[in-house]
């Protein structure tokens, strides 16, 4: 207990330190007409041949620039980008140097096809099964203590500037049950409420808490992300919350791996957990273990080739031999 309330105590003060630095960034920003916008990107898929969308981009540090502003700019989330550059200082990272921004991903496993959450990778997807088209964005989850609960329910209510009803376990700290539309409502502007429980997909006041574990079990999502998700999320559809940290799939031919940490410590061996998901995927004799297991080490979050080279992959298809 006393553990918990000093890490406790410790996230507090980081998480306000965070905010002043960043609400100081973001209001330079504005200053400069610089915030992101954002669009809706459909990306094409086959659940059977095509289930790696996106591609990297290159990115210039600018000055004042932060991964952060870096991340947002491109639609993905404060995790995203500190997983990927791990020795960089996400306040000050070198003026003019060149990043990779890993703008691909690894598509989840899914029943329906609809709404997939992953927690591990912070990430949301939006599948549209008649266009075979899929839509991506990166969120906020439930801290250690409150975390976001797994399973399949459905969107059951929607709230354009929703009013937060405040639980009683914070009403002392707000000094309020309720908080009204505004600036500092921390639903921001639109919500998607879940039939889990009390839980929905949310706008936020904090955009610096995208990619990281800072709700009480509820999904953030940035301003510009929520209102295009909104208008084009009826009630009643299908999500999907599930825990994989380990994504395979394929991309012209070739065969990828995705991997993130395991954020809630909920798989006690992790290496014998990447065995295991070899033994299941259909196509583990293509695989080079040695790629594989470099990518389960380094947990960056990014799509990795672990193709067999291809005179490998050839041998290991061809017909057995026959004696005269």
């Amino acid at each position: 207990m006393a553990k918990r309330k000093a890490g406790g105590m410790a996230t507090a003060f980081f998480t306000a330190l965070l905010a002043g630095v960043l609400a100081w960034n973001l209001t330079a920003l504005a200053e400069e007409k610089e915030l992101p916008s954002a669009a809706i990107v459909k990306y094409p898929y086959d659940l059977e041949s095509l289930t790696v969308v996106g591609a990297p981009r290159w990115h210039q540090v600018r000055p004042k620039e932060t991964l952060l502003d870096i991340a947002r700019l491109y639609g993905l989330g404060y995790n995203e980008m500190v997983l990927l550059y791990p020795r960089m200082d996400p306040w000050l990272p070198p003026k003019r140097k060149n990043l990779m921004v890993p703008t691909l991903w690894v598509l989840p496993p899914t029943q329906h096809e609809e709404l997939v959450i992953n927690l591990p990778e912070l990430r949301l997807y939006f599948f549209n099964k008649k266009e075979k088209t899929v839509q991506t964005y990166p969120i906020g989850i439930g801290d250690e203590g409150w975390e976001t609960p797994l399973g399949t329910c459905r969107i059951s209510e929607k709230r354009a500037h929703p009013t937060w009803y405040i639980p009683p376990s914070l009403q002392e700290k707000y000094g309020q049950k309720t908080m009204p539309p505004g600036p500092e409502n921390p639903l921001g502007d639109y919500i998607l409420k879940l039939s889990l429980g009390a839980y929905g997909i949310h706008g936020t006041s904090m955009p610096w808490g995208v990619g990281r574990l800072i709700s009480h079990g509820c999904i953030r999502c940035y301003p510009e992300h929520i209102a295009l998700l909104y208008p084009q999320v009826p009630i009643g559809t299908r999500l999907e919350i599930i825990y994989e940290p380990i994504k395979l799939g394929v991309k012209d031919g070739a065969i990828y791996v995705e991997v993130h940490p395991d954020v809630y410590r909920r798989i006690p061996d992790y290496q014998q957990y990447a065995e295991e998901k070899l033994k299941t995927f259909p196509y583990a004799d293509n695989i080079d273990r040695e790629r594989y297991f470099l990518a389960v080490k380094l947990q960056n979050g990014v799509p990795t080739n672990v193709s067999k080279p291809p005179e490998q992959v050839r041998a290991s298809l061809a017909p057995p031999r026959m004696d005269p």
